[in-house]
């Protein structure tokens, strides 16, 4: 009877253990309206986020900001975390051609909420963003 106590002791207590491990935003995130891919992975001590694939509606709106590049053009710059699933840095938004302080939560294993603001806490836009494969 032990080891079967042990076992069930085990199951119960493996979801709480789950719910608290830290989540990693590393792998390929799509945009809202599906026009940019990011790849977010390490960059130094922290995360990034690199321009993987973009729509021909995202690469004119960047090139009228005089980015002719859209492609691997770095939009998360040096997210650090701050705890078990957020991270803040800096989001570049090419066709504003302006970088703002920027926040990364976590918000499931497939989805990421980013919010970007001015100054502070004015100014702020989110967007959810959805993991790719």
């Amino acid at each position: 009877m032990r080891p079967l106590t042990l076992c069930a002791m085990a199951l119960l207590l493996s979801p709480a253990a789950a719910a608290q491990r830290e989540m990693t935003p590393r792998g390929i995130w799509e945009s809202p309206g599906g026009n940019t891919r990011l790849r977010i992975a390490p960059c130094g001590p922290n995360i990034c986020g690199r321009v993987h694939w973009a729509s021909e509606r995202a690469k004119a709106d960047a090139a009228r900001a005089g980015h002719d590049q859209l492609i691997g053009m770095q939009l998360f710059e040096d997210f650090r975390r701050t705890g078990p699933n957020s991270f803040e840095g800096r989001v570049f938004v090419p066709d504003l051609n302006r970088s703002f302080d920027g926040r990364l939560t976590m918000t499931g294993p497939r989805s990421i909420d980013v919010r970007g603001c001015l100054a502070g806490r004015l100014g702020c836009r989110t967007q959810s963003w959805t993991k790719v494969g």
